[in-house]
């Protein structure tokens, strides 16, 4: 229906990129200057290939990224399942067991029968208060402080803020350098960069640093000072700007901060399932210990 609506503007009159515009849910911002910059060039074929190799890229990243966070969410989501059930479910079946012992039962034993009670006893509430708690969260974030808060703990966890700071970074680089390439002017491309780079931190610091270039400085010094982009990042970029490379120092930084995403999801996975089988090993281990130990120091209670 979009490509048929597009094709009747064309015979219209209008150009592929104004056509385009006119349909921001299908096409971005970044397409439809990608569009006006083959089209006022002449090379409409070749800037299109190369949003198709852009977008490819793009995607994989993102893929990438979100199939090693994917895991670990789904296994402590589950472990966390396990847990409830356990302590809902199970733990109350012991409780007459231990009650007809007619003795003081262990502090973690007792402490683990008050929590399944409490759990029981309020689940409803429980339940309605993790609904409020995420409703809340998600309007929160969607709020312009709350996003600039949400992305900045992203960037600071450890382990995954170091893996998102290298995502940041690719998916600016690679962008902005694209952009450029295609003839699409410096200010203009900074705006869109700013829009698509998915983090409000590094959108502030893309803004700050077209409004420097808009007063006649560089782009280099506005992202240095954000303390997202490391000196190399910054560096590259001003040596780029000196020698009139931009385009080519920014393809340079994608690469290897595309590479650096591909080793440090496979640094994250093989440390993350190992550390998740750990902690769900203490969570149940505690649990099972804890409802086993009156049964274990029964010979003591029962000499006493």
């Amino acid at each position: 229906m979009t490509l048929k609506k597009i094709r009747d503007e064309i015979e219209a009159g209008s150009s592929l990129s104004e056509a385009a515009a006119h349909h921001p849910r299908a096409f971005s911002e970044f397409f439809v200057n990608m569009l006006r910059a083959g089209e006022s060039s002449g090379r409409l074929d070749e800037i299109l290939d190369r949003v198709a190799t852009y977008l490819e890229k793009v995607s994989t990243l993102q893929r990438k990224v979100k199939a090693s966070l994917m895991y670990p969410a789904f296994v402590s989501l589950l472990a966390f399942g396990i847990t409830t059930f356990l302590v809902i479910v199970i733990v109350p079946k012991f409780k007459d067991i231990f009650t007809s012992l007619n003795r003081t039962l262990p502090a973690p034993t007792q402490m683990l029968l008050n929590l399944s009670e409490f759990m029981r006893a309020y689940i409803a509430l429980e339940i309605v208060a993790l609904i409020a708690m995420v409703i809340g969260f998600r309007l929160y974030i969607n709020t312009p402080g709350g996003r600039m808060w949400f992305d900045q703990l992203t960037l600071k966890v450890p382990v995954i803020g170091k893996l998102m700071q290298k995502v940041v970074i690719a998916r600016f680089s690679r962008t902005l350098a694209t952009l450029v390439k295609s003839g699409v002017p410096i200010l203009s491309s900074l705006e869109i960069v700013a829009k698509t780079s998915g983090n409000k931190v590094v959108e502030k610091a893309v803004m700050a640093a077209r409004a420097s270039i808009k007063e006649g400085e560089n782009i280099a010094d506005p992202l240095a000072e954000s303390k997202v982009f490391p000196g190399m990042v910054t560096r590259m970029i001003s040596v780029g700007e000196k020698t009139g490379e931009l385009e080519k120092m920014l393809a340079k930084i994608s690469d290897f901060y595309e590479n650096e995403v591909d080793a440090a999801v496979s640094a994250l996975t093989s440390l993350v399932e190992p550390l998740i089988i750990a902690v769900l090993g203490i969570i149940i281990g505690g649990l099972v210990i804890a409802l086993f130990l009156p049964i274990l120091t029964l010979p003591a209670m029962l000499a006493q």
